[in-house]
């Protein structure tokens, strides 16, 4: 999995506690989320196939 070191809804960094790297559902691209973006729920989408999750 490639490095990833920001949210992907934020553009914050991940170095807070609560942060997570996973890949996409479809595609597997990691997709980076900070832990107040994750606590939000805010939505993201997926750079390379598009998918958007919560």
């Amino acid at each position: 999995m490639k490095m990833v070191d920001t949210c992907i809804s934020c553009g914050k960094g991940l170095l807070e506690r609560g942060s997570v790297v996973f890949p996409c559902p479809v595609c597997s691209e990691p997709i980076g989320r900070c832990n107040n973006c994750r606590e939000q729920s805010t939505p993201y989408t997926c750079s390379k196939c598009g998918f958007t999750g919560p």
